[in-house]
């Protein structure tokens, strides 16, 4: 009797696990693959074959880091699944450049489609890109544009040579050799126009078709014909569209209008979602997962503590968050500049792990050196953050490191190199504050403010002077605030 129960269930088991199976044979197949894994380029590209044949849009975010709209669209579709049709999604072209939120690290990456000869990590993406791009019927490339496009001059932030609220064309029309006949590109950015519209309240926001014309000779856009759209259209002979919402506007309607811009070119394509949603949540980590001196990894929750030896070796595996993609960490004052993720580094000063989603800071670990220095038991201790009642301040000056207590006085002279690193703030993650030194900007492209992380070289003109202390150029604040209130204050004094 007990043996004939134990083969029902492992029947009804077996049915369960059948029934899963043909549901999801039924709604299409998803694939994952990635290129240049644990390398700063890691490229995610995601693969969905719909339940019945049908044509290929492949959807590129993030070919330049600066532009999340387009790269935080482009995640919905890595997840969806489809009746109908097939989609190529990479969400994430440059993750490094997204991780800096700056348009370009060694070269526009946007401008190397054409033959170039000059060899960085740029250069193998592309070549992926390249591919996925001629395997495709239709190429969308996502993008933030400045201003606003208008086919006439209205005024200097709305007028032919702005890119925003538009969807861009090499040309008006796609002449295919063999069957393929001649293509009405402008025929099909306008009925996309037309749908993403009805959506938009404010008629200057409105979508416009922007015919760059690349290949004329009086086309004031040449420039294009170094990017990914001129490729498909000049190369592979696809259909290739760039959605450029205006860079102005606020991120989640310029997600939402990327998201309808994707969702018209579907239709149009007569590729057929299965149960779409969106849904933006805020970025939050959970957990990671870390490993020391190679022994089993351990679970690290959002705000712990690693007690750790000086000199032992750390790596971290994994982060579970609310986001699947975009998670990056960085150790602060180890590892490279852009990714730590799986990469073993040895720890001989206390350091805090910080992640990201994307170049959101979503939460922060803490890693402790043992003070007592003890030897002779090579063990780590996981505990909670303790408060701390004042901020400190941790420096680099000429790569040497300095811990500074709130409102001291830091003392540099003409040509030192100065480095906020990190602050110290107890039970507050230190990803929640801003550390703002009065007078120098980090990224210009970017100013929010932040300046941890940025080698300062103090030499005359590097710093600007109206900021400083009776505008003397001799004292400069570094104010640090969390929601906008003042929580601490240094100041650095310059000597000659």
């Amino acid at each position: 009797m007990e043996n004939a129960l134990i083969i029902k269930k492992f029947i009804t088991i077996l049915f369960f696990w059948l029934f899963l199976l043909c549901s999801q044979t039924s709604a299409g197949q998803k694939t994952h693959t990635v290129f240049f894994e644990g390398e700063e380029n890691e490229l995610h590209v995601y693969r969905i074959k719909g339940g019945q044949p049908g044509k290929t849009l492949l959807i590129i975010g993030g070919i330049q880091g600066d532009e999340p709209g387009g790269y935080l669209a482009a995640d919905f579709y890595a997840d969806f699944l489809l009746e109908k049709g097939n989609l190529i999604v990479v969400p994430r072209a440059n993750f490094p450049s997204i991780l800096k939120m700056e348009r370009q690290i060694n070269q526009d990456m946007n401008r190397k489609f054409l033959d170039d000869e000059i060899s960085n990590y740029e250069t193998k993406v592309v070549g992926v890109l390249k591919k996925l791009i001629c395997e495709s019927d239709c190429f969308l490339n996502l993008h933030e544009g400045s201003g606003f496009y208008s086919h006439n001059w209205e005024n200097e932030e709305k007028n032919p040579g702005k890119f925003g609220q538009s969807i861009i064309i090499d040309d008006s029309a796609l002449q295919r050799t063999g069957s393929g006949g001649l293509i009405n590109l402008e025929e099909i950015a306008g009925l996309v126009v037309d749908k993403i519209n009805t959506y938009i309240d404010n008629k200057n926001h409105f979508f416009h078709v922007n015919n760059h014309r690349t290949n004329h000779a009086d086309s004031i856009h040449k420039e294009q014909l170094r990017s990914a759209t001129y490729y498909a259209y000049n190369t592979c002979k696809i259909p290739a569209f760039g959605i450029e919402s205006a860079k102005i506007l606020p991120l989640e309607q310029k997600v939402k209008q990327h998201i309808h811009a994707i969702n018209g070119f579907m239709e149009v394509m007569d590729i057929v979602p299965k149960n779409p949603n969106i849904d933006l949540k805020k970025p939050e980590m959970q957990y990671m997962i870390i490993s020391v001196n190679d022994s089993t990894p351990v679970v690290i929750e959002k705000m712990q503590r690693l007690k750790i030896n000086k000199g032992d070796t750390i790596k971290v595996h994994d982060i579970i968050a609310n986001y699947e993609r975009g998670l990056s960490v960085d150790v602060i004052g180890l590892g490279n500049k852009f990714n730590d993720m799986k990469n073993e580094l040895i720890v001989n000063v206390s350091t805090r792990i910080e992640v990201k989603k994307d170049f959101y800071k979503c939460g922060s670990v803490f890693i402790d050196i043992d003070s007592q220095g003890s030897t002779e038991s090579k063990k780590f201790v996981v505990t909670e953050t303790g408060e701390v009642s004042i901020l400190k301040y941790k420096f680099k000056i000429n790569d040497k490191p300095l811990l500074v207590d709130n409102q001291s006085h830091v003392k540099v002279r003409m040509g030192d190199r100065l480095m906020i690193e990190d602050i110290v703030s107890g039970a507050v993650d230190p990803s929640k504050y801003i550390v703002n030194f009065k007078g120098f900007i980090g990224n210009s492209d970017n100013n929010t403010g932040e300046d941890r992380g940025y080698v300062i070289h103090i030499s005359e003109g590097s710093l600007m002077k109206r900021y400083s202390v009776q505008n003397k150029g001799e004292c400069y604040h570094v104010v640090t605030t969390l929601d906008g209130k003042e929580m601490g204050k240094i100041f650095i004094d310059i000597q000659p």
